[in-house]
């Protein structure tokens, strides 16, 4: 899920102006599921991924985020317990945004307020259509979407059979043999632990059938 797709570039920036980043190691835990969200986060540089745990330890990817995104903001506006953690995929840098920030940046700034209203209420939207596509759409559909959405040009996504499998709410050997399909097909090439779209266009064609 990305809903960073017609913000304009750079528009959280602001943020990361008046504090150092943190920096963060492949593996690192941002934040867990169920704690108190007293800030949440600028990512400058890097990839995290934001993910739900089950009772008996199974995981369902929500997104993967890249530079220049926000992430952990739902819980801290509604001042709930998180619903979900937030895991470092790669070397990062993340800016912790606390109220004081938020409210400095919003008064020097009122646009960027209502830009936030704006991606809370596209947040709620593109959740709703989520579960759309995890309730009533096939397999390929929902492989295909997930790699648009990581990477929609020609190109490597990094990510494994695993990460697909629990983000779109699959079987590991399911989306094997969607992913065989798609690679015999020519529309991806696999490797280790990665997909690189050779045909993104095919892609986008089986999305909108």
């Amino acid at each position: 899920m990305n809903h960073e797709l017609d913000f304009p570039a750079g528009i959280w920036e602001p943020f990361a102006r008046s504090r150092p980043p943190v920096r963060c190691s492949p593996g690192y835990l941002i934040y867990l599921q169920d704690t108190e969200a007293t800030c949440f986060y600028y990512l400058k540089s890097g990839r995290v991924k934001s993910y739900i745990q089950s009772e008996d330890g199974a995981e369902r990817v929500l997104n993967v985020y890249t530079a220049g995104s926000l992430f952990g903001e739902a819980s801290f506006f509604d001042e709930l317990p998180r619903v979900s953690s937030a895991v470092a995929l790669s070397s990062c840098e993340i800016v912790p945004i606390d109220r004081e920030l938020v409210t400095q940046e919003f008064v020097r700034n009122p646009e960027l307020a209502l830009a936030m209203m704006k991606y809370l209420a596209r947040t709620v939207r593109l959740l709703s259509v989520q579960v759309d596509q995890m309730a009533f759409r096939p397999a390929r559909w929902r492989v295909a979407n997930y790699l648009l959405t990581l990477s929609p040009k020609t190109g490597p996504v990094s990510c494994t059979q695993e990460d697909i499998a629990a983000a779109v709410s699959a079987s590991r050997v399911t989306v094997s043999r969607v992913l065989n399909d798609f690679a015999q097909n020519g529309w991806v090439a696999l490797g280790y632990r990665t997909v690189t779209l050779r045909d993104p266009e095919r892609l986008k064609k089986l999305c909108q059938l």
